[in-house]
C-alpha cells in the first residue's frame, strides 16, 4: 500500500474533498485574516474530525505548497494510498459493472494525471493503473488539478505494466490502446471487460507494452498539429468508452 511521506493538499475544492473522505490528516494550515465562506466550511469539516488548525500568514502558506496556487489552504497529510489491483475489481464490482480500467504508460506530468483522475471519475472508470518507475505518483499537485477525483477513483501502483497486463488478460479483460493506424476510436466498442492503454506525452505507448495490445484506436486529426495532450487523448477515449457502455435511451 501506500509509501511513508508527508505530501500536502492544496487549494479549497481538494481541501473540502479530503476533509469528507476518509483520508488520514495531520494538519490543518489556514492562512491569518483571509476570510470566505469555503474556508469557514473548511475550518467546521475540520473541528468536526478534531484535526489541529494552525493560523499562518500567506509566506508560509507559499513555503508549505512549494509556491503553488493554495487559496489560503493547506492539509498536511499521510502519503496518498495506493489501491490493489484486486480494489480495482471491487469498485467495478460494488456498481455492478463490467470493469473499465485505464492503464498509464509512463505518464510524467502531474497535471496531466489529475486531469486524467478528474475524467476518469466523470467517465465512469473503475481505477487506474500506473508504473512505479519513469512516472509521477499521487502528489499534492495531482490532488489539486483532480479536484477531488484522487479521493473516489482508485489508483494501483504496479511494478511492471507488461506483466500486469497480462495478468488482466488471463482474468478476460480486452486491452485497447493508441496507435497511429489503428481503428478509428469512434467505432470502439467498450462492452465487457476492458483496459485502456495511454501512452506517454511525448514517447506514446511502449513497445513491449504495445505488443500486448487487442486492439488499437486512433484518434483522427485533420490539422496540423499531429498529437493531442494526454489528458486530452484520454478524455476523448473515456468518453467514448463510456458512450458504447451506457448508450442514449431514447
Amino acid at each position: 500500500m501506500g509509501e511513508e511521506q508527508t505530501d500536502f493538499v492544496i487549494g479549497r475544492h481538494p481541501a473540502v474533498a479530503a476533509l469528507r473522505s476518509q483520508q488520514a490528516i495531520n494538519k490543518v494550515f489556514l492562512q491569518s485574516g483571509l476570510k470566505s465562506e469555503a474556508l469557514d466550511e473548511i475550518r467546521q469539516l475540520a473541528q468536526r474530525r478534531h484535526l489541529v488548525i494552525s493560523e499562518v500568514p500567506k509566506q508560509k502558506l507559499d513555503q508549505l505548497t512549494d509556491h503553488q496556487n493554495h487559496q489560503g489552504v493547506a492539509l498536511g497529510v499521510a502519503a496518498f494510498e495506493y489501491a490493489s489491483i484486486d480494489d480495482l475489481y471491487a469498485n467495478a464490482e460494488k456498481k455492478g459493472e463490467e470493469p473499465f480500467f485505464l492503464i498509464l504508460d509512463n505518464i510524467e506530468d502531474p497535471h496531466n494525471l489529475g486531469s486524467i483522475l478528474r475524467t476518469a471519475d466523470a467517465s465512469g472508470v473503475h481505477g487506474v493503473i500506473i508504473p512505479k518507475r519513469r512516472a509521477v505518483g499521487l502528489t499534492s499537485t495531482v490532488a489539486k488539478t483532480s479536484t477531488g477525483a484522487i479521493e473516489t477513483v482508485p489508483v494501483a501502483r504496479v511494478t511492471n505494466l507488461v506483466k500486469t497486463v497480462d495478468d488482466l488478460k488471463q482474468r478476460g479483460m480486452w486491452i485497447f490502446g493508441t496507435d497511429m493506424a489503428g481503428t478509428d476510436y469512434r467505432d470502439w466498442n467498450a462492452k465487457g471487460a476492458v483496459g485502456l492503454i495511454i501512452g506517454n506525452e511525448g514517447k506514446g505507448i511502449s513497445r513491449l507494452l504495445k505488443e500486448t495490445v487487442d486492439q488499437t484506436l486512433t484518434i483522427p486529426m485533420v490539422g496540423t498539429v499531429q498529437s493531442l495532450n494526454a489528458s486530452v487523448a484520454a478524455g476523448l477515449l473515456m468518453y467514448q468508452g463510456f458512450s458504447s457502455r451506457h448508450p442514449v435511451q431514447h
